[in-house]
């Protein structure tokens, strides 16, 4: 599969926050659910959702979600992340070796940026989407 940049097509919507197993994942869930379909009210199914390739934590949670809607799958992620589960986006780029490497990529691709809790990195590419001025919700748990 090829990367496909929906950046001039759809409204891209980077997903960030926790990996792990260790958070509330029915909060998680209905806080994405409940972003998901304003997003869905506002740009029907024109909306691309970017994260980090993996079908873990966070990010899996908000692929699984947008099949509901409808809405296109991004992955961006370093190399590192083939060695988990990946989830079947439509489109994906991996960049760098290493977690963090592929964050300017990241940022670069998307509108907005939802946070849901997460740790060092999650917070970070926040901070950076906020100097870019690009819209961000963030949920902690």
């Amino acid at each position: 599969m090829r990367f496909i940049n929906f950046k001039d097509l759809y409204f891209n919507v980077g997903v960030v926050g926790y990996s792990s197993s260790n958070f509330d994942v029915e909060l998680a869930t209905k806080f994405l659910t409940e972003e998901f379909d304003k997003l869905f009210w506002k740009y029907a199914h024109f909306v691309n959702i970017v994260s980090g390739y993996t079908n873990l934590g966070v990010p899996g949670i908000a692929y699984k979600i947008s099949e509901f809607y409808d809405f296109k799958t991004t992955g961006i992620a370093c190399k590192r992340a083939t060695e988990y589960d990946l989830y079947p986006v439509d489109s994906f780029k991996l960049v760098g070796n290493e977690w963090g490497e592929e964050s300017e990529t990241f940022l670069s691709s998307i509108d907005m940026l939802i946070r849901v809790g997460g740790g060092k990195q999650s917070l970070y590419e926040c901070k950076l989407a906020k100097e870019r001025n690009l819209i961000v919700v963030e949920y902690d748990l």
